[in-house]
């Protein structure tokens, strides 16, 4: 389904959630100065403190400085009394005034200079000679008062500057640490000036799910219809599905249709260290949003705080999610069907959710958002594709049929590195092949520049060319769209092979072709080199996850019986949560589905050898070969009956 349409709201920086939709609020008076007084003031205050410590950093006498050659005289003629000298600075005090050196008027009895370190006369000899007190202190710092206790307290200021900090970062929680880092609560916020809401008719490919949520729209527009009659609206909406089918949107565009202020918040945020700081938050949000009822509260990723409650962490952070999910929870019990605020929440795992948060009276609603069929993929092609000019030949209709298990956000991405392409290659439109190979680039990754020794590219041509042919044989088998030895990604070779209809159920023969064909690029290496390389990763990642499906989940195995669904603890081997026993078992029955299918697909392949190595030298000629080349290549007529069906 398409992304939604940017709609930039005027945000406050200050909170976590997002409103539109809404008369403008008139701005909060301010009490006190005015902003631009109390900076002023706090400036000066600032300076003021700098400068008083810096004055008072050392307190210094108003001697005059002389040089060291006047010193001597004044010892020699026997004025000086008295010496105190600080480190190497000698200061000291005349017995009679002598007038102030370098011409300067007025005189002086106290003075201060400085001893040159390579002076080598007598001067304590002469010193004592004429009965000079001498007094000697090393050299100490005269701070005031005030300078003493400013540095005593910074760094207790520095800690409380600290814990403001924190505070504020917290935002309004419990005591005093939440009052001192409360925030504004949300206020809606009218659109930007000419910005164009999301509404149902960017919306395509789930038509049943547009239809569920025209309740809702016509709820918050015509209440009173539904009071007279004693209808009262779902509190909440639910909307599950896999990533990327458009639930944000749908959000969005069931606000647009209604004209209602949408607050928008991801749960993440309102987790916070401090527990009861995310109920403060969710307190807030409903609050506001009661206040320009009718409204709609969209929560996205409602999981992360969600999840089924029990248990806790030393670090209460379980207890956090709990308080926030408990606050929620009393929010939505607290609705009237005459507030008119609807509750709309979006999750990826419906299954790990609380059972009183999806029980009636809080969401009572659960939509499942799937991905779209291929009518609904052609219908969302043509919303992502209405601002690009596409030229003549573009059928979208085969582009929806060979785009099957893609999402809304995938076309999109698909148009856009379609578009992206065109402009690279300097056109004014979008055409077939900039469409074909913006889907490659999506399908099997952008192609690397990478020179492979010879006999390694035969290798990788034999590797792919395994994939395909056994594509091309076994019945019921996806039909083959392009083989490709280009290094695209993090392979050195593609086969890509899709259905020519959407599946919805896999059958066991189905599946076991599926992995007779991904073995097929390791069968290939052992049958034509009797050697196996480490290309087949992927290949074996693929096979895993299918007959683990099988033997663990889908009851496809005589030995294991119909134990479907095996739990999964996230720890046990296979993702599968059982007895030991079974485990050894599920083991065993896996290890003999893939053999069975690795020693058909060898045999497979050596009974028409020739036609392997027919498709080989056709790809090692031509690098890439789509649908029609493939089959000819490999002298195999194309299945209209089998491939795609059973």
């Amino acid at each position: 389904m398409p992304s939604p349409t940017p709609v930039p709201p005027r945000d406050r920086a200050d909170t976590p959630w997002r409103s539109e939709g809404a008369p403008p609020s008139p701005p909060p008076k301010k009490k006190g100065l005015p902003g631009g007084w109390r900076g002023l003031i706090l400036a000066a205050l600032i300076v003021y403190l700098v400068a008083n410590l810096v004055l008072s950093f050392f307190n210094e006498g108003d001697e005059p400085t002389i040089s060291y050659t006047e010193f001597s005289k004044q010892v020699a003629a026997g004025n000086v009394s008295k010496i105190y000298s600080k480190g190497d600075a000698i200061q000291g005090e005349l017995k009679a005034k002598q007038p102030l050196p370098d011409g300067d008027k007025g005189d002086y009895t106290k003075f201060v200079t400085q001893r040159p370190a390579f002076a080598d006369d007598a001067l304590w000899a002469e010193l004592t000679k004429q009965n000079v007190t001498v007094t000697a202190s090393p050299v100490v710092v005269q701070r005031s008062f005030f300078a003493n206790l400013l540095i005593s307290l910074a760094p207790m200021l520095l800690l409380v500057l600290l814990w403001v900090v924190i505070a504020r970062r917290m935002g309004s929680g419990m005591g005093g640490m939440g009052a001192l880092g409360r925030k504004a609560p949300p206020k809606p916020v009218e659109l930007e000036t000419g910005a164009r809401r999301t509404t149902f008719e960017d919306v395509a490919g789930i038509d049943e799910v547009e239809g569920e949520l025209n309740d809702v729209v016509d709820f918050l527009k015509n209440p009173q219809a539904y009071r007279k009659m004693g209808a009262r609206m779902p509190g909440g909406v639910l909307l599950s599905g896999p990533p990327g089918t458009g639930k944000t949107l749908l959000a969005r565009a069931v606000a647009g249709e209604a004209g209602v202020p949408f607050f928008s918040a991801s749960a993440s945020e309102f987790i916070e260290m401090i527990v009861g700081v995310g109920a403060s938050r969710v307190r807030e949000l409903f609050t506001e949003a009661r206040k320009v009822a009718p409204a709609i509260i969209f929560i996205d990723e409602i999981d992360t705080i969600g999840r089924a409650r029990g248990g806790g962490s030393a670090m209460g952070g379980h207890d956090e999610r709990e308080q926030t999910l408990n606050q929620i929870l009393t929010e939505m019990d607290g609705f009237s069907g005459s507030e008119g605020v609807i509750v709309l929440a979006a999750t990826n795992r419906a299954d790990v959710l609380d059972p009183a948060l999806t029980r009636p009276g809080r969401f009572d609603r659960m939509v499942v958002v799937s991905p779209p069929d291929r009518s609904g993929r052609e219908a969302i092609l043509r919303i992502h594709t209405r601002d690009i000019p596409l030229a003549e030949g573009v059928d979208l209709a085969h582009v929806a049929r060979t785009t099957p298990g893609m999402t809304g956000a995938d076309l999109a991405n698909l148009a856009n590195e379609a578009a992206l392409l065109a402009v690279k290659r300097q056109q004014t439109q979008v055409t077939r092949a900039d469409l074909s190979d913006a889907l490659e680039k999506v399908q099997l990754g952008a192609e690397r520049s990478l020179i492979m020794p010879e006999e390694e590219r035969r290798r990788t041509a034999y590797h792919e060319s395994g994939h395909a042919l056994l594509g091309m044989l076994q019945p019921g088998a996806d039909p083959v769209r392009k083989i490709t030895i280009v290094p695209r990604g993090r392979a050195l070779g593609v086969t890509l092979s899709t259905p020519d209809a959407d599946r919805y159920a896999y059958t066991e023969p189905y599946l076991r072709g599926r992995i007779i064909g991904a073995l097929g690029g390791m069968a290939a290496e052992h049958v034509v080199y009797d050697v196996i390389t480490t290309g087949a990763e992927n290949d074996l990642e693929q096979v895993t996850n299918i007959v683990r499906g099988m033997v663990g989940r889908w009851g496809m195995s005589e030995r294991i019986g119909r134990l479907t669904a095996i739990p999964s603890d996230g720890q046990s081997p296979y993702g599968l949560s059982a007895a030991p026993a079974t485990l050894d078992a599920v083991d065993h029955e896996m290890r003999r589905i893939v053999d069975e299918c690795y020693l058909e697909a060898c045999r497979l392949l050596g009974d028409h050898r020739p036609q392997l190595d027919a498709l080989a030298e056709a790809l090692l000629a031509a690098e890439t070969l789509d649908e029609p080349a493939a089959y000819a290549a490999a002298g195999i007529a194309r299945l209209t009956k089998g491939h795609g069906t059973d």
